[in-house]
């Protein structure tokens, strides 16, 4: 599942000005690539990319200006006839009014940017990859907990939102309920958000839908995150044998990216909210090198060892 995208929402995303083409906002943005187009100024359209937003910068006027006039309408003109979906300037350019008439009579956005060009290609492409990438959804909670992007899955009823609801309590944020959709940004880096709909809201069975912004501050959410760990709560089954000593490293595979996933039995007995936050606690050391299933392993053979030497 991918997203549509239309230059009118990359204008209130990025905050650019609209100078021409106003009844072109509707076009739709297909490519999370960018392109300048300064071999078509130079008269080379053989490799021109017109499916791509156009970014021009100070390089490409400056050289625009230097062209005789006639060949500068031929140029502009065959630049808008392919259609691409919008113009972009960068900041500190003078746009020139040949981009003005023809964004009116072709009906594509021109547009300004208060970025430099550098930055407006940075800034620009993570928009178009994060809303035009390929997305799958997981039913859970993905929540931030000490850096640790921590999507807790299980079985309806069981209890997630209320686990976020105590780890929320704690100071920690989240990042969506009930529905987290995920993207790869690149292989092995998958950020998860919540729809748009649901953005900021917990669903806590016996009070209803409440916004964790309006109830514990600011702190309390945010917008993406990184996801490193899935968390799934099972109700305890007495006949199945669980895992004791944390060695056996579980993946989930989420487009060509694994993740890290773990399986927590819980019980009335048990703090849930506790043990997703050891979790992601003990995920944590692990990435900074310290595996303490491993530490007490190795400690456990040296003993057996130093024993059996004795005898």
């Amino acid at each position: 599942m991918s997203q549509k995208l239309t230059v009118s929402q990359i204008v209130d995303n990025m905050k650019l000005e609209v100078l021409a083409g106003a009844l072109g906002l509707n076009r739709e943005v297909t490519s999370p690539n960018l392109t300048k187009p300064g071999l078509e100024l130079a008269g080379l359209f053989d490799y021109y990319e017109y499916n791509r937003i156009q970014i021009i910068g100070t390089k490409e006027v400056t050289f625009f200006n230097s062209l005789a006039l006639d060949v500068q309408s031929d140029r502009v003109q065959k630049l808008f006839a392919q259609e691409p979906p919008a113009f972009v300037f960068s900041k500190n350019v003078d746009i020139p009014e040949l981009f003005l008439r023809f964004g009116n009579e072709y009906k594509i956005p021109v547009l300004k940017s208060t970025y430099q060009t550098t930055s407006l290609f940075g800034e620009l492409f993570n928009v178009l990859q994060a809303k035009l990438a390929e997305r799958t959804t997981i039913h859970g909670v993905l929540m931030d907990i000490n850096g640790v992007g921590t999507i807790i899955t299980g079985s309806s009823g069981i209890g997630k939102s209320e686990v976020a609801l105590e780890l929320i309590r704690r100071g920690y944020m989240l990042v969506a309920d009930d529905t987290v959709e995920i993207y790869q940004r690149e292989k092995n880096v998958l950020i998860g958000e919540a729809p748009d709909v649901l953005k900021k809201y917990l669903e806590i069975r016996g009070i209803g839908i409440v916004n964790v912004v309006y109830m514990f501050g600011v702190s309390a959410y945010r917008e993406t995150k990184r996801v490193s760990l899935i968390v799934r709560l099972d109700v305890w089954d007495d006949n199945k044998q669980y895992d004791r000593l944390g060695l056996q490293a579980e993946k989930q595979i989420i487009f060509d990216t694994e993740v890290v996933s773990m399986s927590l039995p819980i019980t009335e007995a048990r703090n849930t909210a506790t043990l997703v936050e050891a979790a992601a606690f003990d995920f944590k050391a692990k990435q900074m090198g310290y595996h303490s299933a491993e530490d007490f392993s190795s400690s456990l053979k040296r003993k057996i060892k130093a024993n059996s030497e004795k005898k």
